[in-house]
């Protein structure tokens, strides 16, 4: 009889085990909305390479020009980054993601009444440029720092994927507007997506696992959510010059961690000037030089967005299991190889060699995000998503720099071939960067949880 009690609890404690086992953590919902979120932002990432040509068409503005204005979006897409991640940690994740898809909605949608160039460079550079950076991948950085801390890497892999899913969404749909009906109703469509987002992210977006009474994913223990960090630009200079400058972040070995930083930056730097400031800004109108109508060409573009998300949640899992730094080299020297194919490619048809291009560098296009990110974790620890958000302002200054010189060598030579040429060595030199960053040494790690 004094048995039954005890008896009676043990077979009663597995049920409520059994229950939360069932139940999703609701920091998989989270990534959910981070990543309908990014598909709905990525329709703006997806009309400058459509307008160079009707812009050039309509205004007789020139190419340089035009690739200035998206190269100024490109660098402050990138520059922004590190100091939103901050703002996150002051303000919160919904209501900095919020203003920026405003922002957005707003520089888009006042680039139809524009007539002069300078306009041109003040919305969809200044304005459009600031508010993708608001909300870039340091958004992403933030999301899997604070809600998981198992799955990293996938998790990273998946939300990079989002910018390519949004690719694959609007580019054809953008690409036919512009050819029918002109390049004003596809910068009202990028406005009016973006503002759609604007409810979804305030409704179901929460900014810490504290909020709603839970551990991050893959914790043993409850966090609470830390108080909001004010100085968010003097917290996210303090993080470059922690990372980037001799004498301030020491190991404890008692060395100093400049090495990683200047690398992963570097070699970065190359990866948006052979993506973001390369193909999607510049292959639409190389494509049609050669005599492809321009649907097709942004439908093969689109296709790169389909490949990519293949590619990158891959690359997540990678990230979690293998090397980082083999990782990086070989996606570097497999997007050299292809870049260095392309310029004999291009014709005036989709032919089944573009085809093979277009997978094969669709799955590298953004591969390198969670091996980079990782590597940033590694070094950095609670630094983490901020100094990837510098890395990242890298990534954009190299789009930026090709976006332009790319317009002004196509002005100069009347082809788009050098820059497919030297972008493909630079991609060599990327491969030994990533080879040569340094490991952390076990006892000098750093704690990998990314928290306000």
């Amino acid at each position: 009889m004094t048995q039954t009690p005890e008896l009676s609890v043990r077979a009663a404690e597995p049920a409520p085990a059994v229950r939360r086992r069932r139940r999703p953590h609701r920091a998989w919902s989270v990534a959910a909305v981070t990543f309908l979120t990014l598909i709905g932002a990525a329709g703006f990432a997806s009309l400058p390479g459509l307008l160079i040509d009707p812009l050039h068409a309509e205004f007789h503005w020139s190419r340089g020009t035009i690739g200035f204005a998206v190269s100024v979006n490109l660098a402050l897409y990138g520059l922004t980054a590190p100091f939103a991640a901050a703002l996150m940690d002051r303000f919160g994740i919904r209501r900095v993601v919020a203003l920026a898809l405003t922002v957005i909605a707003v520089g888009a949608g006042l680039t139809v009444f524009m007539t002069a160039s300078w306009q041109l460079v003040l919305l969809w550079g200044v304005l459009v440029g600031l508010g993708s950076g608001s909300m870039a991948l340091a958004f992403a950085a933030t999301v899997t720092g604070r809600w998981f801390t198992e799955r990293r890497g996938l998790v990273t892999g998946i939300l990079t994927a989002a910018g390519a899913s949004g690719q694959l969404v609007f580019l054809p749909a953008l690409s036919w507007i512009v050819d029918r009906h002109g390049w004003r109703p596809a910068a009202v469509t990028v406005a009016l997506a973006a503002l759609a987002v604007v409810p979804l992210v305030w409704l179901l977006l929460r900014d810490h696992p504290a909020d709603v009474g839970l551990a991050p994913y893959g914790a043993t223990e409850f966090a609470p959510k830390p108080p909001p960090q004010r100085g968010a630009a003097r917290r996210a200079l303090r993080a470059l010059a922690s990372a980037a400058l001799p004498h301030t972040r020491r190991s404890s070995g008692g060395g100093t961690s400049v090495g990683p930083f200047w690398l992963l930056a570097g070699s970065f730097a190359i990866c948006g000037a052979t993506t973001n400031g390369l193909v999607k800004t510049h292959f639409v109108p190389a494509a049609h030089d050669h005599g492809m109508p321009m649907t097709a060409a942004a439908s093969l573009l689109a296709v790169i967005g389909v490949f990519d998300i293949a590619g990158t949640i891959a690359s997540g899992w990678f990230t979690d299991r293998f090397n980082t730094r083999r990782l990086l080299a070989v996606y570097y020297g497999l997007r050299g190889l292809s870049l260095m194919f392309l310029p004999l490619l291009l014709s005036d048809s989709v032919h089944p060699p573009m085809v093979f291009f277009i997978v094969f560098y669709g799955l590298d296009w953004v591969a390198t995000v969670p091996p980079t990110l990782a590597l940033c974790r590694e070094h950095y620890g609670e630094d983490a998503a901020i100094v990837f958000g510098w890395v990242l302002a890298a990534h954009q200054v190299g789009a930026a720099l090709v976006a332009f010189l790319g317009g002004l060598a196509r002005d100069a030579f009347g082809t788009y071939n050098p820059v497919w040429y030297a972008s493909g060595a630079l991609c060599a030199l990327a491969a030994l960067m990533a080879l040569v960053i340094r490991e952390r040494r076990t006892g000098a790690a750093v704690p990998v949880a990314v928290t306000g």
